[in-house]
């Protein structure tokens, strides 16, 4: 007789969250029904100053989605043609993507090795009289170092976009992820630590002008409605997303400790098995305030790892295989293999492994118990 296989461990699933919430998600529905406005209004305006107060910030917009509220910021900055703005190359489509969107060029500077988030020093090499921004990714939920960025734009005047997609709740030991930059743009996608039931997202400013120019983008540049004084876009969130939005919000500290206790049961599980860190090297812990949006091991056998769980019906995923500077559509800044190493040796080891809240002790150990088992064979 055939061994049962173990019951499957998806990267993520987010049926147990919603379950919990199912009564007070209906219920968001039906206020939103009941109202019969859909589009911004009071539910967005109740989600802004609540999100705005959990972040830290004086301003918050609810835009349509993470990738938005970058394309809004670089607009607000008034940033084009002729224009250069430095970040990672390891990041998601959208960081590079916006800002070739808007005309201007897409600068890349490499990564510390140990958080994957882009080395100021590298930025400060990259810096040119074109420069008019510096976009750090905080990936996989770890600040970029805040502090150091801070400083560098402060020397050179340039502002600081923060691409927070993946970091709501994330902090250095001295600042809020999202509250430093000209502009914090936040994803709410389903997977994101506070995710929406669809696309959304949200720009964070402390400057009051910044903000003012920011909601006149989100709605094609029009105040008062048919005036434009800008070229704007529809960047809005729609009242739904942000009544679901409103449910969750008040969970996310609670599943964000969720998320740090899974992974230090991982790093306690991976420790223990004494590893070569070729083989493995857990995700370091760079300061407090990490959130987890994913768990990333590095292995040099990460493409066979892969492979392997799958086999095994543990889920895990790539966070990314091409760096941007090596994607097709930017061939033409002239970049080649080499260029950013550290980013592109990332791209060949790193692997994402279940992480979410719910996912329990019996499951994070056989995932881990596969991952050394696979590595030691």
């Amino acid at each position: 007789m055939n061994a049962t296989k173990p019951n499957p461990v998806p990267l993520l699933d987010l049926a147990p969250q919603n379950a919990a919430l199912a009564s007070e998600l209906r219920a968001a529905f039906e206020r939103v029904l009941q109202s019969n406005t859909f589009i911004l209004g009071p539910e967005v305006d109740a989600f802004e100053r609540e999100v705005a107060a959990h972040i830290g910030v004086s301003h918050a917009l609810g835009v349509s989605s993470g990738t938005d509220a970058i394309l809004m910021a670089l607009m607000a900055l008034g940033i084009g043609p002729g224009d250069e703005v430095i970040m990672p190359p390891f990041t998601f489509f959208a960081t590079a993507g916006c800002v070739a969107r808007v005309g201007a060029t897409p600068v890349f500077a490499d990564i510390d090795p140990r958080s994957f988030n882009v080395d100021p020093r590298s930025i400060a090499q990259k810096i040119t009289p074109r420069t008019k921004a510096i976009m750090p990714v905080h990936l996989y939920g770890q600040a970029a170092d805040l502090e150091a960025l801070a400083e560098l734009s402060k020397q050179t005047g340039i502002p600081i976009v923060e691409d927070a997609a993946q970091a709501l709740g994330a902090r250095t030991a001295s600042h809020a992820v999202g509250s430093v930059g000209a502009f914090g743009c936040f994803s709410f996608f389903p997977s994101k630590n506070l995710g929406a039931l669809g696309d959304g997202g949200l720009l964070t400013t402390n400057d009051a002008t910044l903000a003012k120019h920011a909601r006149l983008l989100r709605a094609h540049g029009s105040e008062p409605k048919y005036y434009h004084a800008l070229i704007g876009g529809n960047f809005r969130l729609d009242s739904l997303q942000a009544a679901f939005l409103r449910v969750k919000l008040p969970h996310v500290a609670q599943w964000t400790e969720a998320r740090r206790a899974n992974a230090a049961l991982y790093d306690e599980l991976f420790a223990r098995a004494g590893l070569e860190p070729e083989l493995l090297t857990p995700p370091p812990r760079l300061y407090e305030g990490h959130v987890y949006n994913q768990y990333m091991i590095r292995s040099s056998r990460r493409d066979a790892l892969l492979a392997h769980l799958r086999t095994q019906g543990i889920g895990s995923e790539v966070y990314y295989p091409v760096p941007m500077h090596l994607q097709a559509c930017f061939a033409y800044l002239g970049e080649s293999i080499g260029a950013y190493p550290e980013s592109e040796r990332a791209a060949r080891e790193v692997l994402a492994l279940p992480i979410y809240a719910e996912l329990g002790r019996e499951r994070i150990t056989r995932v881990a118990e596969s991952v050394v088992a696979f590595l030691r064979s």
